[in-house]
């Protein structure tokens, strides 16, 4: 998978020569090829918390209950079986029903061992826990899943909006993609050659974000996200890489 993410950033870095979007594919990327596999991983997984000494503790405090299959069915692009393996997976090792920040965190480590994994993953728990309420429930995380792995390209730009908006406000700032950027890098990590200096983070921020605010006000929405990158064929092409994945 590293070779994999490592092409995708030689590939984009033409892309940035030619003021293309490469990021925007980066950021999406990084996120299906992980949790193309995350259902693979989910026995793997653990709903842990820290003690104040640093300890894992099980949380057993918390107890989430899912919606009817039904309703999930109708919110997600999985069928009935694939619901009810992911929730067996996600229910047998996340007994509470949620999944926290930390464990994010650590699947990021695995899979990303070089780098610095802890801010990226941060900003993915951030777009899956739309509750706000620091833990991803069952629902959140399929219908986060489904976007990604069975969504439209609309919904999967969707989603990669929601990532870079991190106040959630509906608009993605100039900070906010300088945020996403290098937390992008930090996990590539020592994949990265040569290391970039905070004025090539700028850089880069800069020519992609002047793409992508089509009326120059210093915000962009989803809409002008949405049309930028449905109109260059490279986005549309590596969003359609991980269709049918599960």
């Amino acid at each position: 998978m590293s070779l994999a993410i490592l092409t995708m950033v030689t590939e984009r870095e033409n892309v940035w020569e030619t003021e293309k979007i490469g990021i925007a594919i980066m950021c999406a990327g990084v996120v299906m090829v992980v949790f193309n596999r995350i259902h693979k991983y989910l026995p793997f997984l653990k709903c842990w918390t820290k003690d104040a000494d640093g300890a894992e503790i099980e949380r057993q405090t918390l107890r989430y209950m899912p919606e009817s299959i039904e309703r999930l069915m109708a919110l997600t692009n999985f069928d009935r079986r694939e619901l009810k393996t992911l929730y067996r997976n996600f229910k047998n090792e996340c007994p509470n029903g949620v999944v926290n920040e930390e464990t994010f965190k650590s699947i990021y480590c695995q899979f990303f061992p070089n780098g610095d994994a802890d801010m990226y993953a941060h900003y993915v728990f951030r777009a899956f826990d739309h509750s706000e309420e620091g833990h991803v429930n069952f629902e959140e995380f399929a219908i986060g899943l489904s976007s990604l792995l069975r969504g439209s390209l609309i919904d999967r730009l969707h989603w990669t909006f929601r990532l870079y908006d991190i106040n959630h406000d509906g608009y993605i700032t100039r900070e906010e993609m300088l945020s996403i950027i290098k937390s992008v890098y930090q996990l590539l990590g020592s994949h990265v050659k040569p290391s970039l200096s905070d004025d090539n983070y700028m850089e880069h921020t800069d020519r992609i974000f002047n793409k992508l605010d089509l009326n120059g006000d210093g915000l962009v929405t989803m809409e002008e996200f949405c049309e930028t990158c449905t109109k260059d064929e490279s986005i549309v092409r590596s969003m359609s890489i991980f269709d049918h994945a599960l």
